[in-house]
C-alpha cells in the first residue's frame, strides 16, 4: 500500500511539473489550499510565472479562480455545519443555547456581523483566512457579497505576493 501510495503521489507531482498543465495544475492547488488542508500555493504560482514569465496575469487570474472556489466549498461547509447544529437543536431542545462560548468567540462573532461579508477581504490571511470563509457560512453572510469580497481579497493576495516575489528574486540572466 505505501509503495503504491509513493508511486501515486511521484506520478501526480510529475504530471502537475508539465509546462502543458501548469494553469490546470495551479487551479488544482490552489483549490485545496483554499479549503481547511494546510497547503500553499504562492510557491506553485512564483514557480509557475519564474518559469514562464508571459504568463504572469493569467497565472494569477486562474490562482484567484481556484482560490476564491476553495472559499466558496468552506463557506459552503460552515453553512452545512451552521445547518447540521440547526437540526441538531431541533431534537435536543434543552441544551445550551449557544454555539460555541468563550470571550474569543464572541469577540470574533461581533465582529464579523458587524462588519459583515468586507471582512472577507482578510481571507487571504494565513491560518485565519480559510476558516474566516468557513465562519461566514456559519453566520449565513449572504453568498454573492461573500464570494466579491474573498474574490477581491484572493486576487489582491496572489497580486502582491507573485509580483514581490518576482522583485525579491528577479530575472537570473
Amino acid at each position: 500500500m505505501e509503495v503504491w501510495l509513493h508511486a501515486s503521489i511521484t506520478w501526480l507531482l510529475a504530471t502537475f511539473a508539465l509546462p502543458s498543465v501548469g494553469l490546470s495544475a495551479i487551479f488544482i492547488v490552489s483549490l485545496v489550499s483554499a479549503t481547511l488542508l494546510p497547503l500553499g500555493s504562492e510557491p506553485a504560482v512564483f514557480g509557475y510565472v519564474k518559469m514562464a514569465p508571459d504568463m504572469f496575469w493569467p497565472a494569477v487570474l486562474v490562482a484567484t479562480a481556484g482560490n476564491t472556489i476553495g472559499g466558496a466549498i468552506s463557506y459552503a461547509m460552515g453553512l452545512g455545519a451552521d445547518k447540521a447544529y440547526e437540526s441538531w437543536r431541533e431534537k435536543h431542545p434543552y441544551q445550551p443555547r449557544t454555539k460555541a462560548g468563550g470571550r474569543w468567540h464572541d469577540y470574533i462573532g461581533y465582529w464579523l456581523k458587524r462588519m459583515g461579508p468586507p471582512a472577507l477581504l482578510f481571507s487571504w490571511l494565513p491560518v485565519v483566512g480559510d476558516p474566516l470563509c468557513a465562519v461566514a457560512g456559519w453566520l449565513r453572510m449572504p453568498f454573492w457579497r461573500s464570494m466579491v469580497y474573498i474574490a477581491i481579497g484572493k486576487f489582491l493576495r496572489y497580486l502582491v505576493m507573485t509580483a514581490g516575489l518576482l522583485w525579491i528574486f528577479p530575472q537570473q540572466l
